[in-house]
């Protein structure tokens, strides 16, 4: 590892060391106006906490266009299971492992952590030849990308946009897909679980989970979905001793039902709590094995660790079973939602253009709330798949709520700013870069939609598995990334 990189890496440290959840980056803002000061820079900051830092041009740039680089502070905070990390006050520990750096059980946060190093490192090193530079540090990026919503009109003057917020080095992305998040809450009638009834979990676990929007082409597997299909097999097998007809009321009664815990990341782990006749278990964990034997071969170079279980669970008095007729709308709604690839972009076949993850289910006291993250490049369809989400929801008694969204960031292809980003690439490492319009939502198009007068390409080094445990950091891609960017403000003169 080069000098350099090091010390880009060190930032990355400092930063991870301050928890930074969505909407919980109080800590990290004062730490990069801190920072700021420190180093007599100045700093600007909005109502929302958006941080811009100012940085003056090299001898020689006065002149040149300001660029803003931007990233935004906050990070999907997903853990394993046996993880007791809390997101709210630990810092997360790194693990340097090869050419990778990743998290020990948790999401590492180099999405969007590493953008603020870098740009840091920029600040700080007179000897880097730039133009005027803004270090635009956004809130919120990961939930409703509320930050770049509200972004201050008067917070950046530059119209030369660099997004450090892409995760594969030598492609620079120059469009993205719009997205909605829609919740729908069922209220609960809850009906007394029978004294003679015993109490178990049901768990599906196990699956690679991923961003919703970068890996949802890969079709990997569904904790939610898995979970649904699980516990609609249970309610319908078909006992010894009741002969060809399905179990009846009471048969088996759902308590609870949990999995997912971001809109925009592919639940890996999802659980039910059931009740169960005593005589039923044996069964139960035959027709749950039987499941997963099906389940693995669609999924087998996907998800070979995709697992079903059952687990006793002790009783008490505290358990109240969901009404029957309840638990069958609730369950109708989970299997028939749309998850995973909905449509195929007819312009560039090997591109998605409309897709919907089913995020969270969440049991609380008297309501469950599904969250369902729809995305698609072609705003129409947005909203036609997001009215036909909010039909199903409202079709079996749920209130039905859309976030506001975001647009899509419709490509242009003859940008000079891309242009410039090509060449000087091809010029530094002897080979073309990649162009691609992502499926994920990027504050390119928000920010894009507020100041239209912006030229704008993302870019950044290579992580893997972003929101999810398995997130890790190709460290000579840092290297690489850096180079470039180098080369790119020096080429403003």
């Amino acid at each position: 590892m080069d000098q350099r990189t090091q010390s880009i890496l060190s930032l990355f440290e400092v930063i991870s060391s301050i928890p930074r959840s969505s909407k919980h980056e109080e800590r990290i803002a004062s730490w990069l106006k801190e920072w700021a000061l420190s180093h007599r820079l100045s700093f600007k900051s909005d109502s929302v906490n958006n941080v811009m830092i100012t940085v003056p041009p090299s001898v020689g740039y006065e002149s040149s266009p300001t660029v803003v680089i931007q990233g935004h502070m906050d990070m999907v905070c997903e853990k394993a299971e046996s993880s007791p990390h809390d997101f709210s006050c630990d810092p997360i520990k790194l693990i340097y492992d090869g050419d990778w750096l990743r998290a020990d059980g948790t999401t590492l946060g180099a999405d969007n952590g590493i953008a603020l190093a870098m740009a840091l490192e920029l600040a700080q090193d007179p000897g880097i030849k730039h133009p005027p530079l803004e270090l635009l540090f956004t809130v919120d990026e990961e939930t409703s990308m509320q930050g770049a919503s509200a972004l201050a009109p008067d917070l950046i003057s530059g119209q030369v946009f660099l997004n450090l917020d892409s995760e594969e080095e030598g492609v620079f992305i120059a469009g993205c897909a719009g997205g909605v998040t829609t919740n729908i809450e069922m209220e609960l009638e809850c009906v007394p679980v029978p004294d003679s009834y015993g109490i178990c979990k049901l768990v599906a676990e196990g699956m690679a989970g991923g961003h919703s929007g970068v890996d949802i082409h890969e079709k990997r597997a569904n904790s939610n979905k898995v979970l649904a299909a699980a516990i609609d097999r249970l309610m319908r097998f078909k006992d010894a001793h009741l002969k060809d007809t399905h179990f009846k009321d009471p048969g088996i009664l759902l308590i609870s039902a949990d999995g997912g815990k971001a809109h925009n990341a592919i639940p890996r782990y999802s659980q039910a709590i059931l009740a169960y006749p005593v005589d039923s278990l044996p069964q139960m964990e035959s027709t749950i094995a039987q499941l997963e034997s099906e389940l693995r071969p669609e999924y087998a170079e996907r998800e070979p660790g995709l697992t079903l279980r059952l687990e006793k669970v002790h009783k008490d008095d505290t358990y109240k079973a969901i009404a029957p007729e309840i638990t069958m709308k609730l369950l109708g709604l989970l299997l028939d939602l749309p998850c995973g690839i909905v449509s195929i972009s007819s312009a560039m076949p090997d591109c998605v253009e409309t897709s919907c993850n089913l995020a969270v289910i969440k049991t609380a006291q008297d309501k469950i709330t599904i969250i369902t993250s729809q995305r698609s490049s072609d705003m129409v369809r947005l909203g036609e798949l997001t009215g036909r989400i909010g039909s199903m929801g409202g079709s079996v008694g749920g209130a039905v709520h859309n976030s506001e969204g975001y647009p899509a960031w419709k490509p242009d292809m003859a940008s000079p700013l891309l242009r410039k980003c090509e060449d000087v690439y091809e010029s530094t490492f002897g080979e073309k870069p990649e162009v691609e319009v992502i499926h994920a939502g990027l504050e390119c198009a928000v920010i894009g939609s507020k100041f239209m007068d912006l030229d704008m390409v993302s870019f950044g080094p290579t992580i893997k598995n972003p929101h999810s445990p398995d997130e890790r950091l190709y460290i000579p891609s840092v290297s690489r990334t850096w180079e470039f960017l180098v080369a790119l403000l020096a080429s403003f003169r």
